[in-house]
């Protein structure tokens, strides 16, 4: 199999498009599994992955609507029910929430980094990153903005921005494993696999890694055709059926994507012949 990082080239649109699409569809098959321990930030919610429209979903959002009803104001509620809102698909109107929360938390970074990431959910990306500038603080820079505001970059294309970002974010918080994730998906965006894999095995060490790093481990290692490898990482975490459908589903990606590939250069070839 010839390398990711070749057959993903900037010069082909093509197959970095599919990359993209592989790794989004491939998250949301594992995420519809149940994860062999939940993770959660706050006690007393609705914890753990749950499909847009689902019971558990709608759960969430009645849980967190009823409490910013009673508190419209507090941070906690805030973030908690903006968050159950956008997992529910209902991304306008966690986005009505946040703003309204910028207003009166105007100093609050969480709330600033929340409500940029909706925006670029949105696909408003230069809004988003106005947002989250807006909030950082240059003398005492907060790595969460930082991260944030890398992930927006990556998806600009500004890579080596994005990258610059994760590094200086690293310096304030060392194998900070959520960091590590979203550098390894920047790498993986660029289809270069391999580095994407050390990332991850280095976030994965850390004690505070959850379920979704070592998800994308397995994706990591998948995308270098080591299948068997990444099936085993993946059944660490979900159950062996459904990590068994996740590695299928990604050869069937990687398949797509490599015609994706010969048709995009069929496609220069012919248009520098008839130039």
């Amino acid at each position: 199999m010839p390398s990711t990082r070749h057959a993903l080239s900037r010069s082909s649109a093509a197959p970095r498009l599919m990359l993209a699409a592989s790794m989004v569809a491939l998250v949301a098959l594992t995420g519809c599994a149940s994860s062999k321990r939940s993770v959660g930030t706050h006690s007393g919610a609705p914890q753990g992955y749950a499909a847009p429209g689902s019971s558990a979903a709608l759960q969430a959002v009645g849980y967190w609507g009823q409490a910013y009803q009673r508190s419209p104001k507090d941070r906690e509620n805030i973030l908690n029910y903006a968050a159950a809102l956008r997992r529910n698909g209902q991304v306008d109107q966690a986005e009505a929430v946040l703003r309204q929360a910028i207003i009166d938390h105007q100093s609050d970074r969480d709330i600033a980094a929340a409500y940029g990431k909706v925006l670029a959910m949105n696909g408003r990306l230069p809004e988003a990153l106005q947002v989250i500038n807006g909030a950082q603080t240059p003398t005492r820079p907060d790595w969460r903005l930082m991260s944030a505001a890398a992930a927006i970059h990556d998806q600009m294309g500004n890579t080596q921005k994005a990258r610059d970002l994760y590094n200086q974010a690293l310096k304030i918080a060392p194998d900070e494993p959520s960091l590590l994730n979203n550098l390894a998906m920047s790498y993986l965006l660029e289809g270069e696999a391999k580095e994407a894999e050390g990332v991850l095995r280095r976030a994965a060490a850390s004690p505070k890694a959850d379920s979704r790093i070592r998800q994308n481990l397995a994706l990591a290692i998948g995308l270098q055709g080591r299948f068997q490898e990444a099936e085993q990482v993946a059944t660490a975490e979900i159950d062996p059926a459904q990590a068994a459908q996740n590695i299928a589903y990604l050869k069937s990606m990687l398949s797509q994507r490599n015609s994706w590939a010969e048709i995009a250069a069929q496609d220069k070839k012919k248009k520098k012949s008839g130039s």
